[in-house]
């Protein structure tokens, strides 16, 4: 079918039987002049047809583009068209429109009824290809019948994207690094608007509010979401992540070695968790962190086996689907340092995220659950589980996170003033680590540093080796040969024969687990460059204890772009699905994802793409 000025003419273009047929119209486009335009079966495509050689205009932070040039097809792709508006002829500009109307429609004066829609997409920036820009394209007919056939074919084409969301939880965190919460929301809000997505908006109170409403939140009602969104930081994702996951992530706690509970002196089964048991003691006394309630992990369900040897048997094969496989998350980042959205989308920006929600992107994380031994006054051993999306640092890690609580009126510069402050004290702790031996099997189809290989006692590769996590990352997207289809996603196990613990004791600066790099302002590679998200691996780093100089020039390397911040005889790394912890002597406090969590003993697994967000991972 052809459409020109406004007159459908029936007429197969196709030159080939069996093809669908075009439709096209002789618009005008604003800034451009004439065009043709062309609904293809998987985007719209152009062709000038005057010279103009007008600039684009900016309104309301929208780029209105393009300076097309003379008889040149451009093409848009409804995958990223995220919606379409039609406009009445009161809406526009007279003073762009004049020139082009006369030109156009022949007409010898200002033609003021013409009617318009708005093509609604973005584009990459040319300096930064992962920062996306909004933009608009304004088309022009006198006929409004032409303009609403137009909105409602590219409409029907946008309904048909897979993956799109049409509702959304969203959770504000009003005093999210400069307290901006609110107002990054209300900037973006008009594009979810725009994009016909409904929001239902929670403006959160106080510490621990969206905890509760997660963790509250019938299954029920969260299958009516496509997805949950964070307006805030890494903590305040986290808080969400843990709110979902603590009542319905129901797995076996982390592997340990066989002697792991021994110092705790108590010989009943501590993996052993009996739901139905109360524990008096722990509700007499609950921390003051609502994401640390141990009555919340007695509800959860959580079952543990235990072999002759008391260790974890690690080739059992354990499902743990969660009740909605298509809910996703999504962050617009607000905080101080927002090193989840970074490493997902490759940039710091509302705008950005916020177009990768609503194109309905996908991409899986790793997550790792960190759990806390605790005996209780009635001998009992006590776990209590938190989960963490980005990172786990003790030490100074800890101890940033700790004094900067007492500078939060300084915003994000508090983490400087604090990180200073403590760099100073340079505090080493004595603990022993202990973490998990994998080594993949010799025809793994990854042949780089990806493969479950941890017998060096630290791994230092060269910048040529290493692979960094992208969009379509080959690494997360390759199915491990250790996984079981029963038990997708699943921690990177083989069997029990091919399992080895290995333990480092000492004194330590930090000791950090890092499940993605963490790149950020402060650290442009991250604390590990070639870390994934989702390859179902954590990145143990084990700072000992040396001179002040030493462990400056180590910071100096994590700050610099291309650094090496791993290449030091102080510094262990080690790649690993599960590791333990055991505080000796003075303690620090631990830091996930930029929240406190106090562990005297620990253990920590990964699980291989637990979660999924609104994003498509960073662009080359």
């Amino acid at each position: 079918m052809e459409i020109n000025g406004g007159r459908c003419n029936s007429g197969d273009k196709s030159q080939v039987e069996g093809e669908i047929s075009v439709l096209s119209s002789d618009l005008f486009l604003d800034h451009v002049g004439g065009v043709t335009l062309t609904f293809n079966s998987d985007g719209l495509s152009w062709k000038s047809l005057d010279s103009f050689d007008n600039d684009g205009s900016t309104c309301l932070g929208i780029k209105f583009l393009p300076r097309v040039a003379t008889k040149m097809a451009t093409k848009l792709r409804f995958s990223d068209i995220y919606a379409v508006e039609l406009m009445n002829g009161d809406m526009v500009r007279e003073s762009d429109l004049t020139t082009a109307s006369e030109c156009f429609l022949g007409n010898d004066s200002h033609d003021s009824g013409m009617n318009h829609f708005i093509v609604y997409t973005f584009q990459k920036s040319k300096s930064q290809p992962c920062l996306w820009i909004l933009a608009a394209y304004t088309f022009g007919h006198q006929d409004l019948q032409t303009c609403q056939m137009w909105v409602n074919k590219i409409n029907g084409s946008l309904d048909k994207e897979i993956g799109r969301p049409k509702n959304l939880l969203v959770f504000v965190h009003p005093l999210s690094g400069k307290g901006n919460g609110q107002r990054t929301w209300e900037t973006v809000a008009p594009i979810f608007s725009r994009a016909k997505i409904n929001t239902k908006v929670i403006l959160t109170q106080r510490a621990g509010h969206a905890f509760d409403v997660m963790r509250s939140t019938t299954n029920e009602e969260l299958n009516s979401y496509d997805g949950v969104l964070a307006v805030g930081g890494d903590g305040f994702f986290n808080e969400i992540m843990n709110g979902y996951l603590s009542s319905r992530h129901k797995v076996p706690f982390p592997p340990v070695p066989s002697d792991f509970f021994d110092a705790l002196g108590n010989d009943s089964n501590p993996l052993v968790n009996d739901p139905t048991e109360a524990d008096s003691e722990s509700h007499k006394n609950r921390e003051s962190d609502p994401l640390l309630s141990s009555s919340a992990h007695n509800e959860s369900g959580f079952s543990h086996l235990r072999t002759n040897d008391g260790s974890h048997p690690v080739d059992q094969q354990i499902e743990h689907p969660l009740p909605n496989q298509k809910l996703r998350f999504g962050i617009i980042p607000a905080g101080s340092t927002d090193a989840i959205v970074i490493c997902t989308t490759g940039a710091r920006d509302p705008i950005t995220s916020a177009l990768h929600i609503i194109l309905g992107k996908r991409l899986c994380l790793d997550v790792a659950q960190v759990v806390r031994w605790k005996t209780t006054s009635t001998s009992r051993i006590e776990p209590r589980v938190r989960y963490a999306a980005s990172f786990a640092g003790y030490g100074f890690y800890g101890d940033v996170i700790t004094e900067s609580e007492k500078y939060r009126w300084m915003g994000p510069k508090r983490y400087d003033y604090a990180g200073t402050k403590v760099f100073l004290k340079h505090r080493s702790y004595e603990a022993e680590l202990g973490y998990l031996e994998v080594e993949s099997e010799k025809d793994s189809p990854i042949s780089d540093g990806s493969r479950m290989f941890t017998k060096a006692r630290s791994l230092k590769r060269k910048k040529s080796e290493r692979i960094i996590c992208r969009a379509n990352c080959n690494v997360c997207n390759t199915k491990p040969a250790y996984s079981s289809t029963k038990s997708t996603p699943a921690t990177p196990y083989l069997s029990a024969q091919e399992t080895k613990w290995l333990k480092s004791k000492g004194r330590f600066l930090s000791v950090g687990a890092a499940i993605m790099s963490n790149r950020n302002e402060r650290a442009p590679d991250g604390l590990v460059a070639d870390a994934h998200l989702s390859d179902g691996f954590l990145h143990l780093l084990l700072i000992k204890d040396c001179p002040h100089a030493l462990y400056l020039w180590h910071l100096t390397q994590l700050a610099r772009k291309d650094g090496n911040p791993l290449n030091f005889d102080f510094v262990e790394h080690h790649k690993t699905p599960a590791f333990t912890f055991t505080s000796i002597g003075n303690e620090s406090v631990w830091n996930l994802d930029g929240e406190l969590f106090q562990a005297h003993k620990l253990s920590a697994q990964v699980f291989r793409g637990l979660i999924c967000l609104f994003a498509s991972g960073p662009e080359v």
